[in-house]
């Protein structure tokens, strides 16, 4: 007897992780989706808690508060889930880092800004805009920026440990030209603003980044035709 009465106590834990995850995915959705129509300061967490179908308790509890649900909002967006693995431990990561190539490592990490930056850039703008007048949204961009500075220092310190940078450039110039050719601010002049297709975007980023930090290509190499 006792024995089931464990069973179901681990099949309802289950459950209830099952329905948090579903309900947090839920929240991060409509919290998306209504601060992009809505602007930041035109989104309550009341908002958010009627558009997802969950109480304003459940998100305060999950979230903290609305710059940390802008926050976690944008970091889904940038990875494209709401699994609990840090960027640099995915598999796009794990991927560029074991091609031997540097010049495709930039083009697949190409191909990662023209699928992802349509999710997160606008909401990154969005931040960044609301920061002037809102402490806790500045805090946010704060903290989303600090971040990108961390990985774009790694990936750098990828390329300068592979040997892969162009005779006299540092690791933190590296750092410096990722850091502003990836910036959202890179993608709404040229997709928003200019009306690139989101692919044309993650291409020429691709191809400018080669040319700002590679040394030039191997003799033999093969060159990846323009789509």
């Amino acid at each position: 007897m006792a024995k089931s009465v464990k069973r179901g106590r681990r099949y309802d834990s289950r459950q209830r992780r099952k329905q948090a995850q579903q309900n947090r995915r839920a929240i991060l959705e409509a919290a998306h989706r209504l601060f992009l129509e809505r602007g930041y300061a035109g989104t309550t967490i009341s908002d958010v808690a009627e558009a997802s179908g969950l109480s304003v308790e459940s998100i305060y509890k999950s979230f903290g508060n609305k710059p940390g649900l802008l926050k976690a909002t944008v970091d889904v967006a940038i990875v494209g889930d709401d699994a609990p693995v840090p960027m640099l431990d995915r598999d796009l990561v794990q991927q560029i880092e074991a091609e031997p190539d540097a010049h495709k490592k930039l083009l697949m990490y190409g191909e990662h800004l023209a699928e992802s930056s349509p999710r997160h850039a606008p909401l990154q703008l969005l931040t960044r805009s609301a920061a002037a007048s809102d402490k806790g949204a500045a805090k946010a961009w704060d903290a989303m920026q600090a971040e990108r500075l961390f990985g774009m220092t790694e990936f750098a310190r990828h390329l300068y440990e592979s040997k892969a940078l162009r005779p006299g450039l540092t690791l933190e110039e590296a750092r410096d030209i990722i850091w502003t050719l990836q910036s959202a601010e890179m993608y709404d002049l040229l997709v928003a603003q200019r009306g690139w297709a989101p692919e044309r975007y993650g291409r020429w980023i691709a191809e400018a980044m080669a040319a700002a930090l590679l040394g030039p290509r191997r003799p033999g190499a093969k060159t990846v035709k323009r789509r």
